[in-house]
Parts: structure tokens; C-alpha cells; sequence
């Protein structure tokens, strides 16, 4: 099956579809309840010129960060994650006894098996929940969100739990100065579910070139290079990426991706309220916005407090735009997001 574009603004947004070849409208999927959590530890850029080779003005320069969040020793990317999940329950009016489906969009697992996810259900207390782990790199949360959606949009649940959370920290290099700057810890959350709520989920584009693998990558702890004494002396458990690259595919497949989500669905990037994309460097955000020719205020920007926190970027960026006020009822807003692998994705939402 698959599904037809989304109505315009103001039309019925439940799709035609067919099974069988007999017609059948899928029920609206509406945007329920968004939450946020970043550990307490802060580490900003004069704490980093105590670590490696760097300065504020050469960090702020290149990246726009500022500060970002660290999770203390005892914390893992499930606590991260369980945090956010429970605000955004509360934001829904969902008790987790309700729960039906948890996604948890994550490059930093608690460990290779069981899947994180099953952590945060355990601390939830959410015992009818389905559930598991996503890898799409920072594209995860957006491809968590489509799977999601069809799902419900499917009959399969009537809600689910969809989580973003990474603790980079933990695979950062702190003595790598390119790369130790950009990173930081955090999560965030959307509960959706079928039915009538404050917005709809309306459309989803994804992605994957598998040529551009090698651009960012951890390279040891898997299948092809277990852990080994040689693996973490020559240091192959941190990521590793080629910024000038990356850099260059993240803008051009910003400004494509809103574009195509625009078109698709026939609407004009005029009718679009917000751009939340992720939050990888500023100087990426910037420059994809001049492309589009946008307006600041059209394109949510948190990085410089956080740094890029992978899969929590997104809905971290989301629920702060909608606690500013920056998300009214009616809006809509285009969640955009590209990563290692190479992967990206876009959705398209009515707030």
C-alpha cells in the first residue's frame, strides 16, 4: 500500500488508500502530546579549551554552539529517554497503563541487546506497549515518527510513544578538537495517536544512500570489528566523520526535501509556518535557510544550547518551539533531518 499525499490545509486529512483494490480512508493520526529532557551537567566552550586545543571564538565560529548537556556516570541513553517520554505523556493526557506502541530512535543503545527500548518501557510502566529500537543515525526519529503513523494510520495501534534520545557523549573523542565541540546528550518525545488532537501528522519523505556510509561511522564495536585491546587503543569506538562533506550534502538535502515535501502535498513554502530541522551545526542551518530564502524566524535554531544531540534534536527543538509559543493551532511545520549512513527525512505536520 501506498499512501496518497496529504490533503491541503483545511481539507479532511484522513488518506485514500486501497486494499484489495477496494477503497478504504485511513483515520487521522493527530500529534497528541510533545516533551523534552536534557541532563543537568552543561559543558560549555571554556570548558572545552581546558580539554584539547580549542577556543569559544573557534568553536562559535565555525559551529554557533555554545554549550551543550552531558549525562553524568550515572546515567545511559534509556534514562534519557524515560524522562522525556513521561512529559510528554503528561502533555497528552496519556498514562502510560494506556500506552500501546513505544519507538525509540537511537545510535547510542544502552547496550547491543536488549533493545533500549525495553528499559524504557520497563521504567514507564507501560505493560501493554509494543515496541523497538530504530538506527537511522540523526534521520532515526523521523523515520521512528513514519513508522508510527502507519501503524495507527493501519488499525495496528491507537497510539504510540516516539522517543529520540542519544547520548553522544559517550561516543565523542575528547581529544579529537573537530569533532568534540559538536556534540551533546538529550531526548525528546511525541505521542500520537488516531483520533481527533491539537494536530495531524500529514506526510513523510525518507531516504538512504548507502555510498556516503563511510562519511560518519563508529567503526569498531560491531559485527566486522568487534572490541578488541587493539580497537580501543587505536581509539575505533568513537565517531568519526568527514565534516566538509557532510556539510555540503546536509544543505543541499535541506532545501531539497522541503521542497519536495512542499510540492507534494501542494502547498508553496509561503504556507509553511516552521522549519524544525536538525540540529547539527548552526552554519548548516544558516546556510540551507538562505537557500530557501526564509526568514530566522521560520527555522527553528536551539543548537548553540545544545549542540547536535542526534535523534533528540528534532523533538527536542519541537517541544521547545511549542513551549515559546513559536507552534499555534493550525500551523504547519516541516520537520527535516539527514545523517550518517547516508540517510535523511522529512515529515510534514498541522500543529
Amino acid at each position: 500500500m501506498k499512501e496518497t499525499p496529504a490533503k491541503k490545509p483545511g481539507e479532511d486529512p484522513a488518506s485514500e488508500a486501497s486494499l484489495d483494490g477496494k477503497p478504504y480512508r485511513s483515520p487521522v493520526v493527530a500529534v497528541l502530546g510533545v516533551g523534552s529532557y536534557t541532563p543537568e551537567r552543561v559543558l560549555n566552550n571554556e570548558d572545552l579549551e581546558r580539554m584539547v586545543d580549542t577556543s569559544d571564538e573557534w568553536i562559535v565560529t565555525r559551529t554557533g554552539i555554545r554549550e551543550r548537556h552531558i549525562i553524568s556516570e550515572e546515567q545511559a541513553t534509556s534514562d534519557l529517554g524515560i524522562e522525556a517520554g513521561k512529559r510528554a505523556l503528561a502533555q497528552a493526557g496519556l498514562s502510560a497503563g494506556e500506552l500501546e506502541l513505544i519507538l525509540l530512535a537511537t545510535a547510542t543503545p544502552d547496550q547491543i541487546t536488549p533493545a533500549t527500548v525495553c528499559h524504557i518501557q520497563r521504567e514507564l510502566g507501560a505493560p501493554r506497549a509494543a515496541g523497538f529500537d530504530m538506527n537511522a543515525a540523526c534521520t532515526g526519529f523521523v523515520n521512528a515518527l513514519m513508522t508510527g503513523h502507519q501503524l495507527i494510520a493501519g488499525g495496528g495501534f491507537a497510539n504510540a510513544l516516539i522517543i529520540g534520545a542519544d547520548a553522544l557523549s559517550t561516543i565523542t573523542d575528547y581529544e579529537d578538537r573537530e569533532s568534540c565541540v559538536l556534540f551533546g546528550d538529550g531526548a525528546g518525545a511525541l505521542v500520537i495517536g488516531a483520533g481527533d488532537g491539537p494536530g495531524v501528522v500529514m506526510d513523510h519523505i525518507v531516504g538512504m544512500d548507502g555510498t556516503g556510509a563511510e562519511m560518519i561511522r563508529v567503526n569498531a564495536g560491531g559485527s566486522r570489528q568487534p572490541a578488541s585491546h587493539e580497537t580501543i587503543e587505536r581509539r575505533e569506538h568513537f565517531l568519526r566523520m568527514d565534516g566538509r562533506k557532510v556539510f555540503r550534502f546536509a544543505v543541499a538535502k535541506i532545501c531539497e526535501l522541503v521542497e519536495e515535501v512542499t510540492t507534494r502535498n501542494g502547498l508553496s513554502l509561503d504556507d509553511i509556518d516552521l522549519i524544525v530541522p536538525h540540529q547539527a551545526n548552526l552554519r548548516i542551518l544558516e546556510a540551507a535557510r538562505r537557500g530557501l530564502g526564509l526568514d530566522a524566524d521560520r527555522v527553528m535554531a536551539n543548537v548553540d544550547r545544545y549542540g547536535n544531540t542526534s535523534n533528540a534534536s528534532i523533538p527536542l527543538a519541537l517541544d521547545e518551539a511549542a513551549r515559546e509559543g513559536r507552534l499555534q493551532p493550525g500551523m504547519l511545520v516541516i520537520l527535516v533531518a539527514f545523517g550518517g549512513g547516508l540517510t535523511w527525512g522529512a515529515t510534514l505536520l498541522r500543529w
